[in-house]
């Protein structure tokens, strides 16, 4: 299975914001951060918003923040959000399959197990388990401490 580039950038974003601890982000920030259009930044950012794990503050100083705390956010919730899909195999579909085994394969029963594992793993990961080393973070992202510092 390999997870999508938007889910890849998602899981980005909200690492971003997780090493911002609580601060505003603003979008052309994260977009210069890792090279990505801010429009493509924004459909992502639509699906993290309506699935409320990112909160966006409009306005002149406005920006978008992690919705909840970092370590409240499960690494599966931003993956279950921004895949369309887990169908590993054709019997994996809800509208059925032509293979003439589906009822009497062990396959599908092998690759849900295969797939609740790879779950049970995620959920065992937070936003704040992957932002756990904020200075480098930071300094890679070229997060501006000092807003924070004049913030706290």
């Amino acid at each position: 299975m390999r997870l999508t580039k938007q889910t890849n950038h998602a899981i980005r974003i909200m690492m971003y914001c997780g090493a911002n601890h609580g601060q505003l982000s603003q979008i052309p920030e994260i977009a210069n951060a890792y090279g990505l259009s801010e429009p493509f930044l924004f459909k992502i950012l639509q699906m993290l918003t309506k699935s409320g794990l990112i909160e966006s503050v409009r306005g002149r100083n406005g920006g978008i923040r992690l919705a909840r705390e970092p370590e409240e956010i499960r690494l599966s919730e931003v993956v279950r959000c921004t895949e369309d899909n887990f169908e590993m195999a054709e019997c994996f579909r809800e509208e059925g399959t032509d293979c003439p085994l589906v009822d009497s394969c062990e396959l599908n029963s092998a690759l849900r197990e295969a797939l609740g594992a790879f779950f049970a793993v995620l959920d065992k990961y937070t936003i704040k388990d992957l932002s756990v080393n904020r200075h480098r973070i930071d300094r890679l992202l070229g997060i501006d401490t000092t807003k924070r510092a004049a913030n706290a």
